[in-house]
């Protein structure tokens, strides 16, 4: 329950706190008083959008501040989830800055909007009088028929299915764009994968060919510098390998009587044996190497046919060409088994379908089970509100489109009168018809979750008399489950309340401020006097509100 309400420097509020009963609470004061002011500040408090206007003039900053208790209402998973601490006792603070900075708290850690709007949920339901419009909406009957069906996890289990179908779906119009898009271009991939497969390319055949086209380009100055040393190796008179073998006997000659000299022979033997080697090896690369005009040729059209195609796709390697041409390999393959997958998307989504149907057929047959209970209910609630001869039908009937909610219609149907055709709410309900028929579905709502607090804006707005003081009834019996704070100007309503709060303007100081304070037994027989006769406040009123008290 909401327990208090502080707020600080918020419009004509410097500084005011409420401390708040359970039960049924009722706030009056005349119009323009600032009790919208209040609950524009716990709007604040659900998360709503801050606007700057509110930060009362020459401050800086408005401060508002409610104290929940929530021992009872199973919220601490919700806390451990956000990784807030978690208290019996919830404090729940706004601040919004002249500059328009806002913040909020939970419990004095920072959250962010979202998470204050989705504790709100489970702390605060604030009934405005514009929200009597959404009756309306096919949205908010669909809302009101789920809440009381408690059906989230069959919801649940048709959402997840929702999504699957959605992802199928989306799969489906992917790969059929692809393969449209694909298609289009199947005779240029072709082409190009042709051009890339006749050239039969290999790893590092561009490097070898350019040393290959060295060699060939330059045959005759080879074979001449070939042929040179290969006759100074040989020519006896100007052998090297003669000359290396009597130094090596000379050096033989004095082993035994110069250390070093078997290192020399060792060595000088070694040289000898490598160029007769190297010899070997120049006589052979003489007779291998000839001029070949027409592998010239083919190294020289090969290379063009490798550079041409490293230009043309913007690549600087053999690599990189097989790479492209292994992608366009891989792109015609799968053109060609696009039908396969085409096929199998297809079954997928199909399938999908099914499931969906499925689920959308049990979420229905929970919606269609609440039925009875919610007309049954209205009805009873709409006749003790004055309509004894109310119809109200709630019309069910699955359609072919599925949304996330599901594929019912839903549609209440309503008459107040007699031999009348029952017709939409929003075509025939007048604007004391709508009060009465929210504040009925409200009722059953809370009679099915577990909201802490809720809190009516004008509810009444167009009854009086006898059917006030019943929905104020209606109001008192909710209040025995949850917290009821009202809003009224209907004296009838708010002598049904355990505690009540006048609202007021205070011109006393150098401005003019809106304060509130709990009435005392005397003070509130004044306030429902005055309510009943106005400003001049008649023994006769006096006597009205007593009984209005009493009764």
């Amino acid at each position: 329950m909401l327990k208090s309400l502080s707020i600080s420097n918020y419009a004509l509020i410097s500084n005011l706190r409420i401390d708040f009963d359970e039960g049924f609470s009722v706030i009056t004061g005349e119009t323009g008083a600032g009790k919208s002011i209040i609950i524009g500040a716990l709007s604040l408090v659900q998360g709503q959008r801050a606007d700057t206007r509110v930060v009362m003039e020459g401050t800086q900053k408005s401060i508002v501040e409610a104290a929940f208790e929530i021992g009872n209402y199973r919220l601490q998973p919700f806390f451990e989830e956000n990784e807030l601490d978690y208290s019996p006792v919830c404090q729940v603070r706004r601040e919004i800055t002249v500059t328009g900075k806002s913040r909020a708290f939970v419990n004095d850690t920072p959250v962010s909007l979202n998470v204050l709007r989705e504790l709100s949920l489970r702390l605060l339901d604030i009934h405005s009088q514009h929200e009597n419009l959404l009756l309306s909406t096919e949205n908010y009957q669909l809302q009101v028929v789920d809440t009381i069906a408690q059906n989230q996890t069959e919801l649940t289990d048709y959402q997840i299915a929702f999504d699957e179908w959605n992802k199928a779906v989306a799969e489906l119009q992917k790969l059929r764009r692809e393969a449209a898009r694909q298609s289009a271009d199947l005779d240029y991939l072709q082409f190009q994968l042709n051009q890339l497969d006749e050239a039969n390319l290999k790893a590092g055949e561009l490097a070898e060919l350019e040393t290959e086209l060295e060699t060939l380009s330059h045959v005759e100055e080879i074979k001449r510098e070939l042929l040179l040393a290969d006759s100074l190796l040989s020519v006896d008179e100007l052998n090297i390998r003669k000359l290396l073998k009597e130094t090596e006997n000379a050096i033989q000659k004095i082993k035994k009587y110069l250390t070093d000299a078997n290192d020399w022979s060792e060595r000088l033997l070694t040289l000898n044996i490598e160029l007769k080697d190297i010899a070997s090896e120049i006589s052979a690369a003489q007779e291998r190497i000839d001029f070949n005009p027409e592998r010239l040729d083919y190294v020289d059209n090969r290379l063009s046919t490798l550079i041409s195609l490293q230009k043309k796709f913007k690549v600087e390697t053999e690599e990189e060409l097989i790479e492209i041409r292994e992608d366009y390999r891989k792109q015609l393959n799968r053109i060609d088994n696009f039908d396969e997958e085409l096929k199998n998307a297809g079954e997928k989504v199909g399938l999908a379908f099914e499931k969906l149907k499925t689920e959308a057929t049990l979420l229905n047959h929970t919606r269609i089970g609440t039925k009875p209970v919610i007309e049954k209910y209205l009805i009873e609630q709409l006749r003790l509100l004055g309509m004894e001869n109310v119809q109200f039908v709630v019309n069910i009937s699955p359609t072919d489109e599925f949304t996330d909610k599901g594929n019912d219609k839903v549609e209440f149907m309503f008459s107040a009168n007699k031999n009348r055709t029952v017709q939409a709410v929003a075509e025939i309900a007048s604007g004391g018809e709508i009060s009465r028929l929210m504040l009925a579905i409200k009722s059953l709502l809370i009679s099915k979750s577990d909201l802490p607090t809720i809190i009516f804006d004008e509810i009444d707005t167009g009854v009086s008399g006898e059917i006030a003081g019943r929905m104020g009834e209606i109001m008192k019996k909710m209040s025995h489950s949850t917290q009821v704070i009202t809003i009224t100007h209907l004296p009838q309503i708010a002598s049904k309340g355990t505690a009540h709060y006048l609202v007021y303007k205070d011109s006393s100081g150098t401005s003019t401020e809106t304060r509130i304070q709990q009435l005392n037994p005397e003070a509130r027989i004044q306030e429902l006097a005055a309510m009943l006769s106005g400003k001049t406040v008649t023994e006769a009123a006096l006597l009205n509100a007593k009984d209005l008290l009493n009764n």
